[in-house]
């Protein structure tokens, strides 16, 4: 329990001191106007106040990732609580208030606009297939994933495909959800529907830490256990875990959700409580669902403590959706019959939340770089069809094959995110040294998701006694990158 309640704080105080002291680095001017003034079209340019907003983009933002890749993380021990703690406060944090931002500075624009406008025309064409490329998987992830957990709790027709079931009518229902949520103006579905959304998983969070700490404290995980590898398929901590727990710390999916937001701000003071609070909700949440996973499965009484308990029920499922299976288990155990339900809505709601915003972020993608007006209906369905297709057609791939490459992409664009963060934090003089802020993380994400790629199994998949080479090439990269970046500000100093 301390461990729990000393991470909670620090999420907290991380908020106020290190949230106020990035918004002091970015330079906040409370007078300007925002493009949800400027440029009001009634469809994506929209005015909202700023709890609207903040509820949106904590929904837009907290879809399977803080709560699945949660569970998933504290399979490797309590390690996973320092991650989600200093990575929402260092990285995450930093990359959700700078990518949303930047494009309130920038006129509203969709991220790949953002980043190649700092790092160059060609970073900016690879930008805009890597995030439409990641958008298209997250939807499928978050079409498949509340498919099959409403089919848990009301069973439509099922279609048999490849040796699975696949719940073809839920996934049709949530489809038709996206499509209108996509093209329909952003105060009409989203805006007024996602605060009932918000309460539903703000009450599953706050629910489950209620019965966590006033029943089961004494067996919630501590730092004091170790924190040595506990992953049973010899995986390493780094960097397995930090890819796993993606939106509870930090992601690049994030970094196309912003801009959504940003066209509706109506002040720069609101950045700091919407875009790095919100990541910080999102840390809070990925924080309970971690504790919970690593708590409820223990049983003294057969020697099995936390996370071995957790351990051993995934071996007797082996094979199944363990995140989606304990979060069931969870929710109907500690909350009953009617908070078990609603608990289960509120992880529904939040993929769902995240999915359709996606698609919505995806067409506006298209739109900015084919400069494509989207007041017009027909426009916005000429760009959006073809979207759809994509999405409808990956429903049947594999799930675990699409969540896999997602949890790749997603990390490597939050690195080029963080990059161009960096740049422009030094162009513009952030305070002395202002951008390290974003440079540090930025160093960090690049190693992870360089040494990734080469070490996962959905990777070059290394053996354990060649991963040295995995990590070799990854710190190679890194450097390279990071001396790039110092000659890149010594020439523009010269020039000025």
């Amino acid at each position: 329990m301390i461990t729990f309640l000393i991470a909670l704080v620090v999420l907290v105080i991380g908020f106020v001191l290190y949230g106020t002291f990035v918004e002091k680095v970015f330079g906040i001017d409370p007078k300007a106007e925002t493009p949800a003034i400027t440029k009001n079209d009634g469809v994506d340019f929209v005015p909202m106040s700023g709890w609207r907003i903040f509820l949106v983009q904590f929904l837009n933002i907290a879809g399977l990732g803080p709560i699945f890749g949660a569970i998933m993380g504290i399979f490797f021990g309590p390690s996973a609580f320092l991650w989600i703690v200093f990575g929402t406060i260092f990285a995450g944090g930093v990359h959700d208030y700078l990518s949303g931002m930047l494009s309130l500075r920038k006129g509203g624009v969709s991220l790949p606009e953002i980043v190649g406008s700092e790092l160059g025309s060609g970073v900016r064409v690879f930008m805009r297939v890597l995030s439409l490329v990641l958008l298209l998987l997250l939807t499928t992830t978050f079409l498949s994933g509340p498919a099959t957990l409403l089919q848990g709790l009301a069973p439509l027709h099922a279609m048999p495909f490849q040796g699975r079931s696949l719940p073809i009518i839920w996934v049709l229902i949530i489809f038709a959800y996206y499509a209108l949520a996509t093209v329909l103006p952003v105060d009409k579905l989203i805006g007024r529907f996602y605060p009932i959304f918000g309460g539903m998983l703000l009450f599953m969070g706050v629910g489950i830490m209620i019965v966590m700490l006033g029943w089961h404290g004494s067996e919630m995980p501590e730092l004091t256990d170790g924190l040595y590898n506990r992953k049973a398929d010899g995986l390493p901590i780094f960097p397995m875990m930090f890819v796993s727990i993606a939106c509870g710390a930090i992601s690049g999916f994030h970094g196309t959700q912003s801009p959504i937001m940003s066209r509706c701000l109506t002040n720069e003071r609101q950045g700091r409580w919407i875009f790095y609070g919100a990541m910080v909700a999102e840390g809070i949440l990925a924080l309970i669902w971690a504790a919970a996973a690593g708590t409820f499965f223990a049983d003294p009484e057969q020697g099995l403590y936390g996370i071995d308990g957790l351990q051993a029920f995934a071996a007797q499922h082996k094979g199944e959706n363990i995140a989606a299976l304990i979060v069931d288990v969870v929710s109907r155990s500690w909350l009953g019959r009617v908070g078990g339900i609603l608990a289960i809505i509120g992880v529904i709601a939040a993929p769902i939340t995240s999915g359709d915003t996606a698609l919505r972020s995806a067409r506006l993608i298209v739109a900015d770089f084919l400069h494509i007006d989207q007041k017009p209906r027909m426009k916005r369905l000429m760009i959006a069809f073809p979207l759809f297709l994509c999405v409808f057609g990956m429903v049947f791939v594999n799930f675990d094959i699409v969540w896999r490459y997602f949890s790749w992409t997603n990390q490597t664009l939050a690195v080029f995110t963080l990059w161009a963060g960096t740049v422009w934090l030094y162009k513009n003089g952030a305070r002395k040294y202002g951008y390290l802020i974003a440079l540090i993380p930025a160093l960090f994400m690049t190693m992870v998701s360089s040494s990734y790629i080469l070490i996962a199994p959905e990777g070059l998949h290394l053996p354990e006694a060649y991963r040295w080479i995995g990590y070799l090439v990854a710190t190679v990269i890194t450097v390279s990158l990071l001396c790039g970046f110092i000659v890149w500000t010594k020439k523009s100093a010269q020039a000025k």
